[in-house]
């Protein structure tokens, strides 16, 4: 019986190419794609779309393309700045596109793990921001994985050229890359096996 390779899809950063939110999101799927996972990213100006509105039925080239990796996705990785003790409103109306998926066969996040990652300026906004993130993927039926990682950006984890510098954070996002695999290839199992009828 041959599994599919899980598909990781992950969201988030900010306008600013290379932030920290950004380059901790791009070695979680880095991390995911060493485990055997096909990945695709969306972050910067991917995320720019008009704010979500459920009367408006065209979308931008981006709101589709979101949409449609995310029903694509066994796996999905988020990482989220902190921005006031919350997500920012950028990665907020871009899951908001979501809706979107409100009457598929899989609706919403439904059966997929989700892995969090928060970067915050210092450990303040870190306990909020996580769980503001954690609870939108509850609303939308995805199972956040039980670790998660908050990052604090002030240390400067990672160098100019993007590479990873603190060993206690890529340890963090290898745990997140891992359950969000392990999760998917146990999915795709479970979906690949005939269902056992019990015999009287």
């Amino acid at each position: 019986m041959t599994i599919p390779t899980p598909f990781i899809v992950g969201i988030g950063g900010t306008t600013r190419a290379g932030s920290t939110s950004e380059l901790a999101l791009r070695a979680t799927l880095a991390q995911a794609e060493g485990l055997g996972a096909r990945t695709a990213l969306l972050c910067a100006t991917e995320l720019m779309m008009d704010a979500y509105d459920p009367m408006v039925k065209t979308r931008s080239d981006n709101a589709q393309r979101l949409v449609q990796l995310l029903r694509a996705a066994d796996g999905i990785v988020i990482a989220s700045p902190s921005y006031h003790g919350s997500i920012p409103g950028l990665l907020k109306n871009a899951l908001d596109y979501t809706e979107d998926m409100r009457n598929d066969e899989r609706p919403y996040f439904d059966g997929r793990a989700v892995g969090c990652v928060v970067c915050a300026e210092g450990i303040q906004a870190m306990g909020t921001t996580l769980f503001t993130l954690r609870s939108i993927v509850h609303a939308l039926r995805g199972w956040p994985t039980p670790y998660s990682a908050t990052i604090n950006s002030s240390t400067k984890p990672f160098g100019p050229d993007g590479q990873l510098r603190e060993e206690q954070v890529g340890a963090q996002l290898k745990t997140v890359a891992q359950q969000v695999v392990q999760f998917a290839h146990q999915s795709l199992l479970a979906k690949a096996m005939p269902l056992q009828t019990s015999q009287a």
